[in-house]
């Protein structure tokens, strides 16, 4: 069965968030939702690594890999493709935008190991996408980790206001808001099953 566009954007921003459904790239989610600039700095660079990622990764699968059955090789491919967009990121951002590139510190670099971008990758495989549901299907999974940590730093900058016992601060409080997000994300699953 073939999903159209529309389809494919509900479900990977929402019902299936890459983040909070399917808990891939929790380490940037946990480590850069603290300030909502950073959050949607991160987010942008995710976007565009996430983006020609998918992209390039779906042509040398289809037209390198397969065609000379080096299938078995596309995790690392893929890994290679990945990094070297991470950075062509850092050196664009450290040029044009150096606070926001000391802000997001080592999980800029990080995103080479963020298994959300190299998760799109495989997914896209995995699911036998044409070249334009490849791209929709990244840059709605990138808006979709984009809005868990925008949603996520909203919450902890609201949460460094409230005055609350010292067992629930800091990382407690930082993983029962997550949990509980990633639940009411679940929350969309169930449209999709109607």
């Amino acid at each position: 069965m073939e999903l159209n566009l529309a389809a494919i954007i509900f479900v990977a921003i929402l019902a299936n968030n890459i983040v909070l459904n399917q808990f891939l790239g929790v380490c940037p989610y946990l480590g850069v939702s603290k300030r909502i600039e950073t959050s949607l700095g991160m987010g942008m660079a995710v976007v565009f690594v996430m983006t020609l990622a998918a992209i390039v990764t779906w042509f040398i699968f289809n037209y390198i890999l397969v065609p000379m059955d080096l299938v078995y090789l596309r995790t690392i491919a893929f890994i290679l493709v990945i990094a070297s967009l991470v950075q062509l990121v850092e050196i664009v951002m450290k040029k044009n935008n150096p606070t926001l590139f000391r802000a997001l510190g080592i999980y800029l670099p990080l995103i080479t190991t963020n298994c959300a971008i190299l998760g799109v990758a495989l997914l896209n495989i995995q699911m036998d996408h044409n070249i334009v549901q490849t791209i929709v299907y990244a840059i709605a999974a990138a808006i979709g980790f984009t809005l868990a940590l925008v949603i996520m730093a909203g919450i902890r900058e609201r949460l460094d206001l409230v005055n609350m016992p010292g067992v629930l601060q800091g990382a407690a409080v930082t993983l029962v808001t997550a949990g509980i997000l990633s639940l009411s994300f679940m929350g969309f699953t169930g449209i999709m099953s109607l």
